[in-house]
Order: structure tokens, then C-alpha cells, then sequence
């Protein structure tokens, strides 16, 4: 009997080793195959795989480059030589000075950004102002070694205001966290998992909770000999009454916390692939579970994609003694080539308190790896350990990000600070909700508004989708015929669109990620009609098997 569907160059035996790979690393594969696939049609390839957004924020980015014109000034006035050298900017007058920049310079892009930023720092913070703008002037420049290394003590303060915004919902429990700036938040997190292993707060092979679906590399580092951890799964199982994915966590799957053997718990939240945030009562059974029967657990939570959820409320600010927060300015802000990121630990932690309470021979291993860089370093902060750890110790005086990535970071968060209306918060969410809409309204879906959704990705779950259309045994036909990634070798070579299997983020294994980020609006549209013919193509070889 001839097969109705269109052969491909993939073996099934192919498709099912290559099903191993991250699908970070399988997307590579599929791209060979969409441009091959491209070079002989006229329609281009559509690659829904990553996560990096088609916009940016351009006024901070304005802003850091009329900054940097300020910087240039700064030090041509102190030394300026024909050669092209230059000396450093100098702090005595170097407010007034900046003052007269703004006022000179009121037509520069940006300019109005950096002068609502420095009334805002010494309004808001009391700065001093010398300090300040040649903190910002040496950012910018970048001349100096990070001082100090966790972060600048003025951009320190400003985007610990843009984290209470944010992830607070600018109610944030009472003290103040402490943040360490980072490349990203890949970097965050391995710093996160190394410093969490060599503090002795987890061991090798220890029980810990992951929620999933989930960011793949939180699945995949667990897995390293190095820390080979016992994983529970906390699982959103949940279903809306249509029968469909709610991707919520149900009581039974989050009683799994209670568990006093899992010594932490990582969360990406909103979830990548489904991008669902935590809904009240989540939150509520996760607070309960940790006040009364887990309170030393510690919670990891990524929360990446909270900016797309109006009200986003973090764990950082619902438990903040038990949570590390892992924070991105990446996709808000269309910053991925930057690599800039932050991590925020309540000035009062459980992170100390246990590192404390370890037994007299840990305390005393630890103290002799920190003992170089702190006289008492029993007393360190567990996140000013993350700092030297991040250098291997020994290089701890030259730790801490760049800091023309600092400034820029700073320039980030004092525009969404200072953007009242939130414009360009609801301008993003809309972009990706109308993207959503369009790739849901292609397929055939009808998709019911819900204020925890952010529509950064689309996870389908095609098997769910054959059942609830067609039934059992066309569902059947499909496990029995196909691996999982067929789907998305198809789409790769017969129609050029690239997408990521959802089994590699552990949701269903026939699901597939969609990101509704990086693609102009249209391209959703052609991304779903790509979907219905290969899955009718599918559909039809099954009827003619019949």
C-alpha cells in the first residue's frame, strides 16, 4: 500500500536516537533540514524554536549610548591625547558637570531617561551625587573592576526597586534583598547549583523537587554525576473541563513538598513551555506547606517571564526566607546577546541560617576555602559566597559582571521604573497574546482568556489534540507508526518551520513548543496551517490504512 504521506530523509530509528538530545540540541538538526527545505521552495524558513524575542527596548539602549558620550567627555577631560588615549573620569564636580550635559544635550535620544534617573536617585535614595554619576560614568565606560564585586552599590539599589515592582507586585514583605548581578540567568544558574553543593546545603544524590514542564537544563543538570539527585517530580497535571492542559499544579502533586527529605525546590515561574504562572491558590498551598511542614525547604524560582502577567507575584515575596530568585532581563527587554541578569536573596534567609548550623568539621572545610578572601568567613552571606564561588575563590577580587553590562542593566530597569501607565509592559504582553491568538484560531482551538497565561510560548499537545478530534484509534495509529519528533521533522523539511519537542522540556511527549516571541505576527498564522497539514496528512494515511 503506498503511503500517502510525504517521505522524509529521517528513519524512525534516526528520529528516536536523536529524541535524546536537549531539544536546544535537536533544533540544530531540524534547522539543517528547514534550510535544505528552503533552498528548494520559495517560502522561508520560520524558526519558533528559541525563546529570544523580534523586539527590543530602545530608549534604554538610547540612553546608554548618550551616556556613553557623557563618559567619553569625562575622560578626554582628564587626559586627551591625539593618539586616541584617554584618562579616567573623575568624581570631584562631576554632578554639576553631568547636569550641564542633560542641559546641553536635550535633543540626544535617551536624554530625558538619564535625567529622570539621576532626580530619581537622589530623591528616592539620597545618593550622594558625585558618587553617583561617576558610578555611572565608570559604568558606562567600563575602566574599572566591578566594585563592589556582587554588584554597584547605586544600580544595586535601583534595580532592587525594579524587582519589587515586578516581582513584588510592589508589595514586598518587609527588609531587603540582597542581589548579585550576573551574565544572564544561565550564569545564576550554575552559580546557584555549584554553591548550593560545595556550602554542603545539598549533597550528592539528595532529594529535590522539580516542577515540570520545565526549562530543560533544570532537568538536565540534576542529572550530572557530579550531583546525580534524587528528582521528585511535581507535575502540572491539571485539566480545564474541556478535557484540555490547564498546566496547573493540583494539591496532590504539590503534597509532594511536604516530604521533609527534598532540601529544595526549583520553579520556573511562569512555567517555560506552558506559560502559566502560579495562581492564587498555588501559592497559598505552597506557603502553607512550607510554613507547617517543609520550613527548611529551599525554593529556586526563575521567574523570567513574570513581567508578562499583570500583578506577578514571585515566591521571593510570598516566602522570601526560604527563596532564591533567578531574574532575566533578556526577554522583556530584547537584551539576550546582552547577558544580564540578577540574583535576589532576602538580607534574612534560611541559605545563612543553615550554613550556620552545619556540624563544627563542615564549618571548619568551608572556612578554609573562604578563609583567604574573609577574616570571619563563618559569617559570610551565602550570596557573597555564590560571588567567590563564581571565580573559584582565589579570583574573588576580580568577580562580578561588567559593568557596561551593569549599566545597562541599571538603564533597564529605571525605564520600566519610571513608565507609570506601564505602556510598555502592556504593549508586550499584547504582542504575544496576539500571536497566540492567531496560532490557536489557525488550528482550530478555542482558547478562553486567563490572567496567569502569559503566551510567551504555546505548548500543543498533538496527542491530545488527535483524541479529543478524532478519537482513540487515530492516537493509537500515531504511537504505533511515529516517534514524537516526526511531527517536527516534517514541518522542518516539508514546510521550513522549526519548533521544539515538549518531551525535552518533560511535558507530553507529543507536545511541541511554539515560541510566540521571536516571528512576526503572520508567521503564526502560516505555523498553524504547516500543523493541520501534517497532522491531515497524518490523518488521511490512517483513514486509507482503514
Amino acid at each position: 500500500m503506498e503511503n500517502k504521506i510525504p517521505k522524509i530523509k529521517t528513519t524512525r530509528k534516526t528520529e528516536k536516537e536523536l529524541e535524546q538530545m536537549s531539544p536546544f540540541e535537536l533544533k540544530n538538526n531540524l534547522i539543517t533540514l528547514a534550510n535544505q527545505s528552503t533552498d528548494k521552495s520559495t517560502h522561508a524558513m520560520l524558526n519558533a524554536g528559541r525563546g529570544n524575542p523580534n523586539w527590543i527596548s530602545a530608549i534604554p539602549r538610547e540612553a546608554f549610548f548618550t551616556l556613553g558620550k557623557f563618559g567619553i567627555e569625562e575622560c578626554r577631560r582628564v587626559m586627551n591625547y591625539k593618539q586616541g588615549l584617554a584618562g579616567i573620569p573623575e568624581m570631584k564636580g562631576i554632578a554639576k558637570r553631568f547636569k550641564k550635559f542633560l542641559k546641553d544635550n536635550k535633543t540626544d535620544k535617551g536624554i530625558d531617561l538619564l535625567a529622570e534617573l539621576y532626580k530619581y536617585g537622589i530623591k528616592n535614595h539620597q545618593f550622594d551625587p558625585d558618587a553617583y554619576v561617576h558610578e555611572m560614568a565608570e559604568g558606562v565606560i567600563g575602566d574599572q573592576y566591578p566594585v563592589p564585586d556582587r554588584m554597584l552599590k547605586h544600580n544595586e539599589a535601583i534595580v532592587h526597586d525594579y524587582l519589587v515592582q515586578e516581582m513584588c507586585d510592589n508589595k514586598p514583605p518587609r527588609g531587603k534583598y540582597d542581589l548579585f548581578a550576573t551574565e544572564g540567568g544561565t550564569a545564576a544558574m550554575c552559580y546557584i547549583f555549584d554553591s548550593l553543593m560545595i556550602n554542603l546545603l545539598v549533597k550528592r544524590g539528595d532529594k529535590i523537587a522539580l516542577f515540570v514542564p520545565t526549562f530543560t537544563p533544570y532537568i538536565e543538570i540534576p542529572e550530572l554525576d557530579r550531583f546525580n539527585f534524587n528528582v521528585v517530580l511535581i507535575k502540572a497535571t491539571g485539566k480545564t473541563k474541556e478535557g484540555l492542559h490547564s498546566w496547573e499544579y493540583p494539591d496532590k502533586e504539590l503534597d509532594k513538598l511536604k516530604d521533609p527529605e527534598i532540601k529544595v525546590a526549583f520553579l520556573v515561574n511562569p512555567s517555560n513551555p506552558p506559560s502559566m504562572a502560579l495562581n492564587p491558590h498555588e501559592r497559598k498551598k505552597i506557603i502553607e506547606i512550607v510554613k507547617k511542614d517543609n520550613p527548611n525547604l529551599m525554593f529556586i524560582t526563575d521567574d523570567v517571564y513574570g513581567t508578562f502577567v499583570n500583578g506577578f507575584r514571585s515566591l521571593m515575596a510570598d516566602i522570601p526566607h526560604n527563596t532564591l530568585c533567578v531574574y532575566s532581563f533578556s526577554k522583556y527587554f530584547g537584551c539576550t546577546g546582552w547577558r544580564i541578569g540578577v540574583i535576589a536573596l532576602h538580607e534574612k534567609n534560611i541559605f545563612d541560617r543553615m550554613i550556620k548550623e552545619l556540624p563544627e568539621n563542615k564549618k571548619k572545610a568551608l572556612h578554609k576555602r573562604y578563609h583567604s578572601i574573609d577574616l570571619n568567613p563563618e559569617d559570610m552571606k551565602f550570596i557573597d559566597r555564590m560571588v567567590a564561588d563564581s571565580r573559584m575563590v582565589a579570583l574573588n577580587h576580580t568577580s562580578g559582571l561588567s559593568l557596561p553590562q551593569q549599566t545597562q542593566m541599571l538603564l533597564f530597569a529605571a525605564f520600566a521604573l519610571f513608565d507609570k501607565k506601564n505602556a510598555y509592559k502592556q504593549l508586550t504582553c499584547k504582542i504575544v497574546q496576539t500571536r497566540l491568538k492567531l496560532l490557536f484560531e489557525g488550528m482550530g482551538f478555542a482558547l478562553k482568556p486567563n490572567p496567569y497565561r502569559t503566551g510567551y510560548y504555546a505548548e500543543l499537545d498533538i496527542m491530545l489534540w488527535a483524541k479529543k478530534n478524532y478519537g482513540n484509534d487515530f492516537a493509537g495509529y500515531l504511537k504505533k507508526n511515529y516517534e514524537p519528533v516526526d511531527i517536527l521533522f516534517r514541518l522542518a523539511e516539508l514546510c521550513s518551520v522549526v519548533l521544539l519537542n515538549g518531551g525535552g522540556f518533560d511535558a507530553p511527549e507529543w507536545s511541541i513548543r511554539v515560541s510566540l516571541a521571536n516571528l512576526n505576527d503572520e508567521a503564526y498564522v502560516t505555523i498553524a496551517k504547516a500543523i493541520k497539514e501534517i497532522v491531515g496528512e497524518y490523518l488521511e494515511d490512517w483513514e486509507k490504512e482503514k
